[in-house]
């Protein structure tokens, strides 16, 4: 029994510091869901310069950045918290780096597998949000509010609260959703993860053209590293581009 237990927490232990699937750490311990009716909490918003839906910066940046998140993803909100607002006084409001921010479809929810959606519809709130020049705000909003993996985060209603919680015209955000406008989006952003590889959330390319040459080069960052690793990566990057 004590070699077994011993054996149980080396498996989360591997699968917590690599960041490879947040979702199977939950399931493994079988947490129970957070109850529904938590209140919405006010969320601050992160100031970023040149919004565009769900992209910020300056589009002629020379260094290109995509994060594949997934709102339930702890590891995905520990990012927000502690690295993303480095990345953004270090490198995007200076004019060196276009950050977007993109799904993972329905990783987590897929991954925990008792058939939910949370994941994707989610995503899809936000990219409702995007419509009116939201979305990050509705970023901002849902993983300030996120109860659990699977926990009833991001149920219908509690979206429906969320999005009222930042201002958006609930009319057009109902509609939104009910039309089911982004599910195509969420799906390829789930496509476009697989084919860079990823192998959890959240999950980062990082693309830019060296100098002299034509062709984009990418390389990927895994997991919610210290922003000194991202740091490493956006550097030489910038240098390889022939960035001052």
């Amino acid at each position: 029994m004590k070699n077994q237990l011993i054996k149980t927490i080396s498996i989360i232990a591997v699968l917590a510091a690599s960041n490879l699937a947040c979702s199977l750490v939950s399931k493994f311990l079988g947490v129970a869901p957070a109850p529904t009716g938590a209140p919405i909490q006010t969320a601050t918003s992160l100031t970023r310069p040149n919004v565009n839906r769900n992209m910020t910066g300056d589009p002629n940046a020379p260094v290109k950045m995509v994060e594949f998140s997934d709102y339930q993803c702890p590891f995905c909100q520990e990012f927000w918290q502690q690295t993303e607002p480095k990345i953004l006084d270090t490198y995007v409001k200076t004019g060196k780096v276009i950050f977007t921010d993109r799904s993972a479809g329905n990783w987590v929810s897929a991954n925990i597998g008792q058939g939910s959606t949370e994941s994707q519809d989610a995503a899809m709130a936000a990219y409702c949000a995007a419509d009116q020049n939201k979305f990050w705000e509705m970023h901002d909003a849902l993983f300030s509010d996120v109860l659990g993996e699977d926990a009833g985060s991001f149920t219908p209603s509690r979206l429906q609260t969320i999005a009222q919680s930042v201002g958006l015209d609930m009319n057009a955000y109902d509609s939104c959703i009910t039309d089911g406008k982004y599910s195509k989006q969420v799906d390829l952003d789930l496509q476009d993860a697989l084919a860079a590889k990823i192998q959890g959330t959240p999950f980062f390319v990082i693309s830019y053209i060296p100098k002299g040459q034509t062709q984009p080069v990418s390389v990927t960052v895994d997991g919610a590293q210290p922003f000194s690793v991202f740091q490493q990566a956006l550097d030489q990057a910038l240098t390889a581009a022939g960035a001052p």
